[in-house]
Parts: structure tokens; sequence; C-alpha cells
């Protein structure tokens, strides 16, 4: 069974898809609540330089010293654009998008030079293609299994070692650095060990899906989760549910559209984001849509009540306490009156008799609190 499954070729690409997906978010959460998201993009851009230095030096294409020079490429990134930032002259965005195009450029410009031909290009770097991932095997305890599920699993280890390891330290540093400060928990050193790892992670997933893909998995489930939950440890478990699931969706929808697996994963991530988006309980749009409908309608029953108080018991009353002097003295619509008025009429404020509004006693009540909090407020 356990061979069949190793030998199945959609298996593979799945079970990869995976691993990246989870061992990227696992890190893109805390880059992404630490407002650092972006930083990824650079890094993963800039390994390309780390790649060619590295292959110049040693002559490998892959291997643990591959790792090593990219994620110190990565690193470097980081410092340049921190050092860039710290120096007041420009922005952080602006930082990143002055180091991370040199350092790509210059990676590009060093394969061009020295690297002609060798199988290194930058075009494999940013797109990678997943669907190939089966045909580079390694022998692990008798089984033949893919280079990028043996690498990446691996990687997903370490990374989720990592975080259980340090649990505390990254929670208290990703909400409150200055208090993770005062607490000795060195939150600079583990922003670096994060970054550090992030390229680590962006180095084993370029050969098989590319920069793109990677981007996609670190940033977006974490954002979606952090939409769906204040929780950390939930918005951890989202964002690899999440990633999980856009491989699964992803590698169905593009078999069937015969399109990019890679690319259809990536959209699936933002599919899911739009979809949070809209439909987050609390922070999605339609959430707040329905909150700011029900603060308005709010509003306009507390104005309706003042409007009835002020009125009633006087000659004026039966023209003022009307619908229809809601539409013409107040200047609302009809639809808004009308909902201004059941809202009313549900809360127990109103009651309509022969076209008129009165007040109830809980209406009344309302109603003297209302003028009451208006001359507090004015003395």
């Amino acid at each position: 069974m356990i061979a069949a499954f190793f030998d199945s070729i959609p298996a593979m690409i799945l079970l990869t898809g995976m691993l990246v997906g989870a061992a990227a978010a696992l890190l893109g959460s805390f880059l992404v609540l630490r407002g650092n998201a972006m930083l990824t993009d650079a890094i993963s851009h800039s390994i390309v330089f780390g790649v060619v230095v590295v292959w110049l030096l040693t002559q490998q294409l892959s291997g643990p010293v591959q790792l090593i020079g990219a994620a110190l490429a990565g690193v470097l990134t980081v410092i340049l654009t921190e050092a860039l930032a710290r120096s007041k002259l420009v922005k952080m965005d602006a930082a990143i998008g002055l180091v991370f195009p040199a350092l790509f450029a210059l990676g590009v410009l060093l394969i061009s030079l020295f690297a002609r031909d060798v199988h290194l290009h930058a075009e494999s770097v940013l797109l990678g293609e997943i669907g190939f991932v089966w045909l580079n095997t390694v022998t692990l305890w008798g089984q033949r299994v893919p280079v990028a599920v043996a690498t990446l699993g691996a990687v997903l280890a370490i990374n989720l070692a990592f975080v259980l390891a340090f649990w505390k330290e990254l929670k208290i540093a990703s909400f409150d650095p200055g208090l993770a400060a005062a607490l000795g928990f060195m939150p600079g050193a583990l922003h670096y060990a994060i970054l550090t790892l992030t390229s680590v992670t962006a180095v084993a997933a370029f050969d098989a899906v590319g920069v793109i893909l990677f981007v996609a998995f670190v940033i977006v489930p974490p954002a979606t989760a952090y939409l769906l939950t204040h929780r950390l440890w939930v918005m951890l478990v989202l964002a690899v549910a999440l990633s999980m699931a856009a491989c699964v969706s992803g590698y169905v929808l593009a078999q069937r559209w015969n399109v990019s697996i890679g690319g259809m994963m990536a959209s699936m991530t933002g599919v899911w984001f739009v979809l949070a988006l809209l439909l987050a309980p609390g922070r999605g749009l339609v959430a707040q849509a329905l909150t700011r409908r029900s603060r308005r309608l709010d509003h306009d029953c507390r104005a309706l009540v003042v409007h009835l108080f002020t009125h009633q018991g006087t000659p004026a009353m039966p023209e003022e306490n009307t619908r229809r002097a809601l539409t013409t003295h107040l200047g609302w619509s009809e639809p808004r009156a009308c909902a201004a008025i059941l809202r009313a009429h549900d809360r127990a404020l109103i009651k309509r008799q022969d076209g008129l509004l009165t007040l109830r006693r809980k209406g009344v009540a309302e109603a003297e609190t209302i003028f009451g909090r208006a001359r507090t407020e004015e003395a």
C-alpha cells in the first residue's frame, strides 16, 4: 500500500503541494501578524542570487550547501532592507522595492554570464513545475520517494518543531515586541530565525513549486485565517488547512480545465481569501455592512422616539406623529421611515393606532434617557 501511494503521480503532486502549504503557512502566520508579509516576496526572489553564488563556489545545484547559501541570501535581503528603513531616508516598502530587485537582477546577471550551459534558470526558480516532482526520486528505507517530498517533509518538521519549541516566545513577540524584549525573549532574534526558516523553506520549495506558489502559500492562507479567528493557535490550524484545501481543489480544477497545477493552487488560495473577506463573521464585508445598517437603524429609531416625544401631547401631534411627517418634515425616504418604525415597534417603544404613532411607556423612558444624556453632555 505504501509503495502504491508513492508510485501514484497524483498523490505525489498533492503531497508536495500540501507539504509546501503547511510549511509556508506555519511561518507565514507570524509574518502576517508582524506586518512583514511582503518580506517573503523579497526573500523568495533574492534566493536566486544565493543559489547562483553557491553554484559558482561549489558547482552544486542541490543539497544542504544550497539551502544554507540561499537562506543566507534571504537573511542578507532582510538586513539590507531594515538597514535602509532605519536610515529614515526611505520607508520600509520602498526599501523592499530597492533591495530585492537589485539582488534578483544580480542573480540573473550572474546566471547569464557564468551559468549559460547549466540547468539553472531564473524562470524555473519563479514558476517551478509541481507536475514533474515524481520524476526526481531518492531511496529512503527501501522506498523510492520524490526528492521534493523528502526535502519538504524535513523542512516542515523543522518549522513545526521551531514553532512548538518557541510557542510562548513567538506568541508574545508577535503581539507585543516590547513586552517580549522586557521578558528577555529576544524578539529580534526570533524575527531573524523566522525569516531564515522562511528562506530555507523557499529554497526547498522553488525547484518543485516555484516562488510564486510559495509566496501565495506563505501569505494568503494566514491572511485568510486572520479574518476568521482571534486566537493564534486556531489561526495556524486554519492557515494550514486552507493551504491544503487549496492544493486539493486546485489540482482537481487544473485537471478538469487542463491548466497549470501550481497556478490553479495559487488561485484557489485567493478564492478562499475572497470568500473570507466577504463572509467572515464580524470582520467580513457582509458582516460589516449588516453592522453599519443595524447602527443606522438604531440611530433612526432613537431619532424617531425623540421626534414623537417632542410632539406628543401638543396640538401638532396629529400632524407630526405620523409616517408621512417622517418623509416630509425629516426628509427620510419611505423605506427608511418604514424601517425605523418597524425597529421601534419590534422593541416595544411605539404603537400605531389609526395612523398615529404614539410612544409606549418604554419609549417615553428611552426618550427621557436620551434627553438626560444630552443635558449632561452640554453641562
